[in-house]
């Protein structure tokens, strides 16, 4: 009998022991219609709280430089590792929520909020102002940080003092640099036209969603209680969450203010994992408090003392005038086009940077001036700082312009435009510091005997493609960069490309033309059409492009000594079906033949005489990432025919040319500038 009672519970265990060994899973979905439960669902930390009764969450008040977190107090399970520890797709979420931005009647406010997933519900070391309560300007950037982050900003840049784009959307991946920003806006219907979105005027209603199968990040906005829009107003593809998050993650919300402040406040809020979220009730949500602008004096007092001071206060701005009189001539004078463009820092931060433009500290020089190598006196970050010096007010009011536009590119494979600066004749571009220098430096003057591996030069054309193709397709116009080549290919601690040197690049909308009427860029370098058209396009790139997969591939620049061409010579090896005979020598075999192989050809396509057989820079992704292979009856002949070698002839007979010299100068080192009449006139 005993037996039979010890044999019926140990069946009675091992009946009941998969279910008490499976992990207590969360709940999937949660909604807030108000916060007044927030204490035992939240997690607040900061400067976060919950107004009663109406059950508002306030992230931040208006106070300077504050911050404030909260979070669903239970981690959310993002995805599971199967048995061969490889991770799976991360799970779809939906959520969506209603968000006020209040800010000081006069003036302006900031910086903004972010809906965040974060590994932890603390977020140490977080500094306020542009970091959102996030990052800091020590962790920006690191991977393992593991943060990913929906921004609503309203104030433009690290340093705050543009807001003319401030008010904007961001996607940003473990660093405040965002992947995607877009201004703040809603499309109207299936329209491509957009009506305008003030983050700090009323109550604005977020949605964002997460296709774990498809890898896409659809962010829209609109003010609260109207439809939610057909079309994304960010639409984020290729984005596999799994290679950013970690298996269980918080989601919330953090807010900071900083020299400027705004009361930020959270009225509802529904997530759904793998689902669609429970549709929040804006109506009955409750509203952002009117914040009242107090005053210590009556303003009938203001004006009294106004006037009891004003003999005092000339007198004291007479005193003044002559105190500081020599002082101001000598520092910067900031005109109104000046003030209007963002990222700009003070000449005397960059001019310690640099050790005052010492000699020692010059790491390049350039056909626009040198670069020194710094370190900020304000964060001690690492920077490039170009210095042009220009000789016309309206040339440097162009190329203000142009900064503006360029200074919001942000890609893993150009190199970041920080800021600016201007003292007088000399404009200061600030770049982020690139410390393993050029690809043409790594292939053509290496030191201690570096031989720039096979693997390494397939991944840095792959990335400079990866660029290009950002430029010219997916950034909110089309980039013509003008001067692709080695020099302009920086390469970064992990051997990736990084390009940069946009002192030529034009700006026209997606579906335009470009208006550039001068043929500019690097001898060896520029299509061929240029000469006749002056027009430069996405094509004149691809041709660079081109060369510059010659160059990498063979080790040997576009041009050699005499009427040498590259692009002619590794064409008649391919004539010959002896193309593996360009090959660099330096990588004595060590390189896969296939790839090789792709890149050469690839090099002859890319680099092809007649304009409209380029492709395009989407289409060499797809064959170097061997998502399409090259047409087996491909018309190699075709690539360079005798009218394109009388043209190349032609072409490097005006180069040599003593009047060309004479007025451009010699061309073997630096870039050219010149009208495509003048090639007319050369002959």
């Amino acid at each position: 009998m005993a037996m039979g009672v010890a044999g019926f519970f140990c069946f009675f265990f091992f009946l009941l022991f998969p279910i008490l060994a499976q992990p207590q899973t969360q709940p999937t979905s949660f909604i807030f219609q108000d916060f007044r439960q927030g204490e035992t669902n939240l997690s607040l930390d900061r400067d976060a709280s919950i107004i009663r009764p109406s059950g508002l969450l306030r992230l931040t008040k208006r106070s300077n430089n504050v911050i404030g977190h909260a979070f669903y107090v239970n981690p959310i399970q993002m995805f599971e590792k199967n048995s061969s520890s490889s991770a799976q797709n991360a799970y779809s979420f939906n959520t969506t929520f209603v968000f006020e931005i209040v800010s000081p009647s006069s003036g302006h406010g900031g910086y903004g909020l972010a809906f965040l997933l974060a590994p932890s519900k603390q977020l140490p070391g977080a500094e306020s102002g542009h970091y959102l309560g996030i990052l800091n300007s020590k962790h920006d950037g690191n991977a393992s940080n593991h943060v990913i982050f929906v921004e609503f900003d309203t104030v433009n840049g690290f340093n705050g003092e543009s807001d003319d784009d401030g008010n904007h959307v961001g996607v940003g991946i473990n660093s405040m640099n965002t992947s995607r920003s877009k201004p703040a806006a809603y499309y109207q219907g299936d329209t491509d036209d957009q009506e305008e979105v003030n983050l700090g005027n009323g109550p604005i209603q977020a949605w964002i969603e997460y296709d774990g199968e498809e890898k896409v990040l659809n962010v829209t906005i609109c003010y609260a209680g109207n439809p939610k829009p057909v079309k994304p107003l960010i639409n984020y593809r290729s984005i596999n969450l799994t290679d950013h998050i970690k298996e269980t993650m918080h989601v919330g919300f953090s807010a900071s203010t900083g020299d400027r402040s705004s009361s930020h406040y959270i009225s509802g809020w529904s997530f759904s994992l793998n689902g669609e979220p429970e549709a929040l009730n804006v109506s009955a949500l409750p509203r952002a408090p009117k914040e009242k602008e107090s005053t210590p004096y009556n303003p009938k007092i203001i004006a009294l003392i106004s006037s009891l001071c004003v003999v005092t206060v000339l007198l004291l701005g007479i005193l003044v005038f002559f105190l500081f009189y020599r002082r101001s001539s000598s520092s910067e004078i900031l005109e109104d086009w000046e003030i209007d463009c963002p990222h700009r820092f003070r000449y005397k931060d960059l001019y310690e940077a640099t050790k005052g433009f010492r000699e020692s500290e010059v790491i390049g020089v350039g056909g626009f001036g040198a670069v020194y190598r710094g370190v900020l006196p304000t964060n001690g970050s690492e920077v490039a700082v170009k210095k042009i010096t220009r000789n016309s007010l309206q040339g440097m009011r162009e190329f203000a312009a142009e900064i503006e536009s360029l200074g919001r590119l942000r890609h893993k494979n150009l190199v970041n435009l920080h800021g600016w600066c201007k003292q007088k004749n000399d404009l200061l571009l600030v770049y982020e510091y690139i410390p393993n220098g050029s690809l043409d430096t790594l292939l053509f003057k290496p030191k201690n005997g570096f031989v720039l591996k096979w693997e390494q030069r397939f991944n840095i054309v792959k990335g400079v493609a990866e660029g290009l193709l950002y430029l010219h397709e997916e950034w909110e116009q089309v980039v013509i960069h003008r001067d692709v080549k080695a020099s302009n290919v920086l390469i970064d601690a992990e051997m990736n490309a990084r390009l940069g040197d946009f002192g030529l690049a034009r700006l026209y909308d997606h579906g335009g033309m470009s208006h550039t009427t001068n043929v500019v860029g690097t001898i060896g370098y520029i299509a061929p059409e240029l000469t006749r058209t002056g027009k430069a396009s996405a094509s004149s790139d691809v041709y660079a492009y081109g060369i510059l997969l010659l160059e990498v591939a063979t080790g040997q620049r576009p041009i050699g000594s005499g009427t040498f061409l590259l692009m002619e010579w590794v064409n008649e090896c391919q004539q010959l079906g002896r193309i593996l005979d360009a090959v660099d020598p330096l990588l004595k075999s060590d390189y896969a033949v296939e790839e090789m192989e792709l890149v050469l050809k690839l090099g002859l396509i890319y680099s092809h005489q007649k304009q409209e057989l380029r492709p395009t820079m989407r289409q060499v992704m797809r064959y170097l990432c061997g998502d399409e292979l090259l047409p087996s009856d491909y018309d190699w002949s075709s690539i360079y025919s005798q009218q394109g070698y009388e043209l190349s002839s032609r072409f490097l007979e005006v180069l040599s040319s003593d009047t060309f010299k004479a007025s451009h100068g010699s061309y073997s080192k630096s870039n050219v500038t010149f009208s495509s009449s003048s090639m007319e006139n050369g002959r």
